[in-house]
């Protein structure tokens, strides 16, 4: 039986990655590639000493040998704003001989999809699959030189990213990444319904996969902690509501005045969130780790006693699964993705200051509550591997080839 051929475009993949979206597309491949698919993965990176604008590494991150990853030299990351852009490429672009080629991010945007076009020439491919709206003119490109299907997979709206104060050029590329789309993938209910809502597309076109995550087991940790603890983990941006999470922790520290609350990641909102901590007079209680990877994200996992995700609005939340598989109870937002499939789990009205502090002092006081949610959690999470989606996918593409 042949391999299908999926050519796919992304903005990042391990070790060149800065969120969810590279994790996601890591575990999508990895799992693909067992469903008998050869992945061609596009993406755009700096790395060390390359000079190359192309550079095909072969089984990279030791995924599989069925996924190829070709590189494009640029200094353009996941999640990045034209304001975060100009500011990396001013450093990127002082450390190059040569004049770099996108001078914002909407230039990178159609640079890149214009190579998608001489990619779409030269690697061969029954579908096409684009990753987020920075890859929908690339995934457009490609389709109309090779006349393949299109997958768009939206891991998140441009509505969700801002709290509903979109940039009108992103979300305009977003609308005709869709409308091009052979399908729509998108991974919950939720976000299915943010597309029909904001961009009129028949719900009959998308598909929804909830999505899981890789089944390597992770190291434990034996923590080292007098004060309980808890943590956000994510970017501090208005999407994953990190002012909601300091106002709670000054009313938690209201009841449990000895808890320390860990803020770990980086962000746009970071300095507004700084300065809060203080306004609230609760600067010696909150700490704030920056971004953190690899083992360090476990370690901070295991020394919480509760994980807080307050996202305004998530399609998914891959973060919540990772607590859970850390043997970490979590409290979500009931504007997430995840909400929909995680039982052993506690959950809240981002906006609901109260009942969070009141979630958060239950877990941190009665240790029997703690510990049935960690038990149950860490069960749980076990089901939520990979392969089901993967399969998922690979039906959506067999129906279009």
């Amino acid at each position: 039986m042949s391999k299908l051929k999926v050519l796919m475009f992304g903005w990042e993949f391990p070790p060149y990655k800065s969120g969810g979206l590279g994790t996601a597309c890591y575990g999508l491949t990895k799992a693909l590639a067992k469903q008998n698919c050869e992945i061609t993965f596009v993406m755009p990176v700096t790395p060390e000493g390359a000079t190359a604008k192309f550079v095909k590494l072969i089984g990279a991150a030791n995924i599989s040998k069925n996924v190829k990853i070709k590189t494009i030299d640029s200094p353009l990351k996941a999640y990045m704003t034209s304001t975060s852009y100009e500011e990396e490429y001013h450093v990127w672009g002082n450390s190059k001989k040569k004049q770099v080629y996108g001078r914002d991010l909407y230039q990178e945007v159609q640079r890149y999809s214009a190579l998608a076009k001489h990619v779409a020439k030269t690697e061969p491919h029954d579908i096409i699959h684009a990753h987020d709206w920075m890859t929908y003119q690339a995934g457009i490109n490609a389709k109309k030189v090779s006349k393949k299907p299109l997958v768009v997979h939206l891991h998140a709206t441009e509505f969700d990213r801002t709290a509903d104060n979109p940039d009108a050029r992103i979300s305009h590329i977003e609308w005709q990444g869709l409308q091009e789309a052979d399908k729509i993938i998108t991974n919950s209910n939720f976000s299915k319904q943010n597309i029909i809502k904001h961009y009129k597309i028949p719900a009959e076109k998308i598909e929804v996969v909830h999505w899981g995550i890789d089944d390597t087991p992770v190291m434990n940790y034996v923590p080292i902690k007098k004060d309980k603890m808890v943590l956000f983990l994510g970017r501090v941006t208005v999407q994953k509501g990190p002012d909601y999470f300091v106002e709670v922790a000054k009313k938690v520290l209201q009841y449990e005045p000895k808890t320390k609350f860990v803020i770990v990641g980086d962000g746009d909102m970071l300095p507004k969130i700084i300065n809060k901590t203080a306004e609230l007079g609760i600067t010696d209680k909150v700490i704030f780790t920056g971004a953190l990877s690899g083992d360090d994200v476990h370690k901070a996992f295991q020394t919480a006693d509760l994980y807080v995700m307050p996202s305004v609005s998530e399609p998914f939340g891959l973060v919540a699964l990772e607590s859970l598989k850390n043997g970490t109870p979590i409290l979500i937002s009931k504007t997430s993705g995840v909400s929909e499939i995680v039982r052993n789990a506690l959950k809240a009205d981002f906006w609901d200051i109260n009942e969070m502090t009141n979630k958060i002092v239950s877990v941190l006081r009665h240790n029997a509550l703690q510990e049935e949610l960690k038990e149950q959690g860490t069960k749980e999470v076990q089901k939520y591997n990979l392969d089901e989606p993967a399969k998922k996918i690979m039906e959506v593409y067999k129906k279009l080839k």
